[in-house]
């Protein structure tokens, strides 16, 4: 039971990550256009459909998709989430009028969107990667320490 819990609340926090993660890429963006259109001012209601928006999307991309930016390989299927879940944010992102409806701020809010999948992508496999030479040190380490001690044996 415990460790189902355990389990559900480490969704619950990659969740929380997520969606804190986009809400900040989402809203620099924002805040760039905003000031490209002469206007240093932030609609609360839009930073409100953003941050509802990032977490519902990384429910959908947990529960329906794979997680697929933390896989271990960038194949097929998660190239074609990326750019379908930055199809649904460039389409609530024109619905809710965040960039006026203009077509290239949307157009352009797509391809940035694109590319923060994939540059968190990259960022997940760096830290995979990291980490799994460090477990393979500390064990290293390990194995010294208990040879050392007179574990000896294996």
């Amino acid at each position: 039971m415990m460790k189902k819990f355990m389990r559900a609340l480490a969704r619950e926090v990659g969740i929380e990550f997520k969606a804190c993660l986009y809400f900040f890429a989402i809203l620099f963006f924002y805040c760039i256009y905003r000031i490209t259109q002469g206007s240093y001012e932030a609609q609360m209601l839009v930073m409100l459909e953003m941050i509802l928006m990032t977490y519902a999307m990384g429910y959908v991309q947990v529960y329906l998709l794979r997680n697929f930016e933390e896989s271990e390989r960038l194949g097929g299927f998660e190239l074609l989430a990326s750019v379908g879940c930055s199809l649904v944010y460039a389409a609530v992102s024109y619905g809710f009028g965040w960039f006026d409806r203009e077509l290239l701020p949307t157009v352009l809010f797509f391809v940035y969107v694109v590319i923060c999948y994939v540059s968190i992508y990259g960022v997940y496999y760096v830290r995979r990667h990291w980490d799994t030479e460090e477990l393979n040190k500390e064990l290293e380490d390990y194995k010294k320490a208990k040879k050392s001690a007179g574990g000896g044996e294996e």
